[in-house]
């Protein structure tokens, strides 16, 4: 990644890594949420700061084996255990559940995936019978083991008392140097559990980020889907390509967003608001009828019904728009009520003031509480 950060807190959607797949995790209700982290030290769990997470530090990176050896006093003998990894942030819920209620058989799953080019992936290995027997990884693969397509994402699950016993059993004689978790299929194999696959609805569910370059890929296609289901709810998209949503965007009927919009955090917009070009929404409430014109700033406000904002207008935190208030071009509200009908037109900064009805305020007007100090 060339940078200082973990790659976990990378920002995808504007949340990190981590964060998606502990969102994921939480929707499966589990009985025991933990996180084994390494580089980058205690700034991954300050950052995500996850009350119901257990929290593991691998002072020592070791291998994926050597990660779930470390949590392996908080595994729970009767329960399930999931496996996923903080650098694959797409994994569906629906996938997830798959994997868990296959396990629940007694069975060690594994998340699999069809690679046009497999390469630094592990294989899965299959006998004459079609069942798995084990996974190699690239590196010590044979180069007919190479030309295997299905490849190993990582994501498995498995009944935890299984684990347990596998776990125990890991070394790290292999080409890495490493305890790789994905031999216990083989141990597994060897025990008489049976070993099944489930593969994902998608091919990017599993992908991993290594480089800036697949954070961008994954970002696109992130927004591509989010485009994809605004567009089944019935917004108007004029370019879905063209929009990013960087948290929660709740639209009513009959919206329309132009293109190179970006909506962070929790964004609400009422029945017939149209966004203009280029605008900025974070953290607020649109009503009804709003018309937000190109090059606007929205950031921790609220609105009533059937405003205008815009063109170039800069609506700051603690603002209130009343029904009908008009903000114009080059206009700054700051942590202000302005109430209805009132005009801000252009030119001008209103900060810390309470507006009332029908107020219209010309061109080059400031309000602060600023004393000088």
């Amino acid at each position: 990644m060339h940078s200082d950060l973990p790659k976990v807190l990378h920002p995808l959607a504007g949340r990190p890594l981590l964060a998606h797949v502990i969102s994921a995790a939480r929707q499966l209700e589990p009985s025991r949420l933990c996180v084994v982290y390494g580089f980058g030290g205690d700034l991954v769990p300050q950052t995500i700061a996850a009350d119901d997470v257990i929290w593991i530090n691998q002072t020592e990176q070791k291998g994926t084996g050597h990660a779930m050896q470390q949590a392996m006093s908080q595994l729970q003998n009767e329960a399930i255990t999931l496996v996923l990894f903080g650098d694959v942030p797409l994994v569906r819920v629906k996938t997830c559940e798959a994997v868990v209620h296959q396990a629940a058989k007694g069975e060690l799953v594994l998340l699999t995936v069809d690679q046009m080019d497999p390469a630094g992936y592990g294989r899965i290995l299959r006998g004459a019978n079609g069942n798995i027997c084990g996974i190699v990884e690239h590196k010590d693969a044979s180069e007919q083991q190479r030309q295997i397509h299905e490849v190993n994402t990582g994501i498995m699950a498995m009944p935890a008392s299984k684990l347990s016993t596998w776990l125990r059993q890991l070394n790290s004689d292999n080409a890495q140097g490493e305890y790789y978790l994905t031999d216990i299929v083989a141990m597994a194999v060897a025990d008489g559990v049976p070993v099944s696959s489930v593969q994902p609805g998608n091919v990017f569910e599993v992908a991993g980020i290594n480089s800036k370059k697949d954070l961008a890929q994954l970002e696109r296609i992130y927004q591509r889907q989010t485009a994809e289901q605004l567009l089944e709810q019935g917004v108007t998209l004029a370019d879905p390509a063209r929009l990013d949503v960087r948290g929660g965007l709740k639209c009513g009927r009959d919206v329309s967003i132009d293109i190179g919009c970006v909506f962070e955090g929790d964004v609400e917009l009422g029945v017939g608001v149209e966004v203009g070009a280029h605008c900025v929404i974070r953290n607020a409430r649109i009503g009804n009828g709003v018309k937000i014109l190109p090059f606007s700033h929205i950031d921790g406000a609220t609105t009533g019904n059937n405003c205008r904002i815009g063109p170039f207008a800069r609506i700051r935190p603690g603002t209130q728009l009343a029904d009908d208030a008009h903000i114009g071009n080059f206009v700054e509200i700051k942590n202000s009520k302005i109430d209805a009908g009132s005009k801000i037109n252009h030119l001008s900064y209103v900060g810390d003031s309470t507006i009332g009805k029908d107020v219209n305020i010309g061109a080059g007007t400031i309000t602060c509480n600023y004393d000088g100090v």
